[in-house]
Formats: structure tokens, C-alpha cells, sequence
């Protein structure tokens, strides 16, 4: 199964551009998968892929990882079949794990100044973790995105950048105008580093910061403010979408500022919306109020 797996990787890297944190997901999900079954792909059915999908579920895995590690396997056998190696795909015989569907957690809008407020000095750091803060919720970015953002991305003066998506699909998406002078800001402070990186946001020694990194000022300033203790760079763009919705925004827009390629990922954020109406129902509604007067 190795051969096969290696020549899927690198079909996955060659020809249909994936990211390398995609990538690595799914060198580990296989690699996961022939440890437990190292048999020839051939001789695989679907029972042998629900025995290993039992093991993880004995091993406690979230029911989110076991689905992403079925995706993978089905992605893997689709491959093998189109290409000759295998007569059908066995893994679109297995189920799916039932998800839980969960809404989006976001900030709201107080907590969001709060947190965009926090980074403060004249330091290249506190510089640049106010513009990571601002960019990831003025545009929406995913922690990849931004990470492997260069300068030469960047039209300051059109208040643009050019982001390199999932399947390194391009896209050109808008920078307010609070989050392009935390940049210009920023760009400032980065001349004294005195390094040629073309990386937009670079660590204390002139690399390129790396998403682990992004997570940490993240978590970092939250922490400073007293927000949630599970907030992520991806909160951040939940909070961009779903403040745009609240604003009045399409989902059609929402989806192409997002990069999302269907339009049912970019949906979830409607029900946020909709539980949102219904505070403010509760809170400004006459009939509302008295019902809650009532309870009392």
C-alpha cells in the first residue's frame, strides 16, 4: 500500500495543488490507515475499512476526525479506481459518523474592539500582532492564508491583497481602512529587522511566522481581555462572516470574500443570523417583553 500512497500524495501536491497542511492531514490519515490494515489495495473491502474506523472509535477520537480520516480514505480509493489500481472504491459503502452540527462561535462586536485594542506600543511586535489581529477579522483569512501572505500580495494603495486559497485557488479580497494602517504601521516597524524575507509577517529572527505562532498571539491577547479561552484565529474569520450578515451582506459576497467553493459551507452563518434576530426580538419586541414580565 506504500507505493500507492506515495503516488496519491504526490498527485494530490502536483496536480491538484493542495495546501501542505492539507497535505500533511492526509499523509497522516493514511499513514494511520496502513498501520492498522497494511494490505494490498486490491484486496481491501468495505468491512476493513468500518474494522478501522471501530479502532479509532475505541480510542476515543472525536467523531470529526473519524469522518475527516473516512473523506480521506475515500479520496484515496477514488484515485486507485480512476487510475486502474483497484475495481471500485470500497469506502463509499461506510457510512459517515453522524456529526453534531455546532453554530459558528464568534466575538461580538464589543469584544471585538476590545481585543483589536489590546496590542499597544512602539514595539515591532506589538506592531505587528495588531496587524495579524486586524487583517484576520477586517478580511477574513484563513491562518494559512495569512501566514503565506508576501508583501508583493499586498495593493496598498487600493486597500487590496491577494490570497492564495485552498487548492491554491486566488482571490483578491478588500482591507478596511483601520486594518491597512495597522499594516503600514507595521511595515514601519519591519524595516529594522533588516531582512530580505518577501513573508508579510515575520518572527523575531526574520522567518516567516508560522501558523502555531498566528494561534498564540491570538490566544495571547484574548486571554489579556478576558475572551473565550478556546478563541482561534479561525473565530476571528467567524466573526468577519457573521458580522457582515448582520450588516446586511449577501451570502453570495460573504461566500467570495471567504473563498468558499460551495455555497451550503457559507449557509451555517445564517443560523447564527437567525438566533441573533431572535435576541433581538426578545429584547426590543413589546409582546416579548411582556411575556418575560409575565414569567417573573
Amino acid at each position: 500500500m506504500k507505493n500507492h500512497i506515495e503516488q496519491f500524495l504526490d498527485y494530490l501536491k502536483a496536480e491538484r495543488g493542495v495546501s501542505p497542511h492539507t497535505l500533511r492531514a492526509y499523509t497522516e490519515d493514511l499513514h494511520d490507515f496502513q498501520s492498522f490494515l497494511d494490505k494490498n489495495p486490491k484486496d481491501i473491502d468495505n468491512l476493513d475499512i468500518r474494522s478501522f474506523l471501530a479502532s479509532l472509535h475505541h480510542k476515543k477520537l472525536k467523531k470529526t476526525s473519524i469522518s475527516r480520516k473516512l473523506a480521506t480514505i475515500r479520496s484515496f480509493f477514488k484515485y486507485l479506481h480512476r487510475e486502474g489500481y483497484v475495481p471500485k472504491n470500497p469506502a463509499r459503502l461506510v457510512a459517515t459518523p453522524k456529526v453534531p452540527k455546532t453554530l459558528p462561535k464568534f466575538l461580538t462586536i464589543d469584544e471585538t474592539f476590545s481585543l483589536m485594542e489590546k496590542p499597544q506600543g512602539e514595539t515591532y511586535r506589538t506592531a505587528r500582532d495588531k496587524a495579524i489581529l486586524e487583517l484576520l477579522y477586517s478580511s477574513g483569512l484563513r491562518v494559512s492564508e495569512l501566514t503565506s501572505l508576501d508583501i508583493s500580495d499586498l495593493d496598498i494603495k487600493e486597500s487590496l491583497t491577494r490570497v492564495k486559497g485552498k487548492g491554491m485557488k486566488e482571490r483578491i479580497i478588500p482591507i478596511g481602512s483601520k486594518a491597512m494602517e495597522a499594516i503600514q504601521n507595521y511595515l514601519t516597524e519591519r524595516i529594522s529587522l533588516k531582512k530580505k524575507s518577501q513573508a508579510l509577517f515575520l518572527n523575531n529572527r526574520g522567518g516567516r511566522l508560522t501558523q502555531r505562532s498566528v494561534r498564540r498571539i491570538v490566544i495571547y491577547y484574548s486571554r489579556m481581555v478576558n475572551l473565550k479561552s478556546d478563541l482561534s484565529p479561525h473565530t476571528l474569520r467567524h466573526t468577519f462572516a457573521t458580522h457582515l450578515l448582520h450588516e446586511g451582506a449577501d451570502l453570495r459576497s460573504i461566500q467570495e470574500l471567504l473563498g468558499h467553493s460551495s455555497l451550503s459551507t457559507t449557509q451555517k452563518y445564517t443560523h447564527v443570523d437567525i438566533r441573533h434576530l431572535m435576541e433581538v426580538y426578545d429584547k426590543a419586541h413589546p409582546m416579548a417583553k411582556e411575556s418575560e414580565e409575565v414569567k417573573k
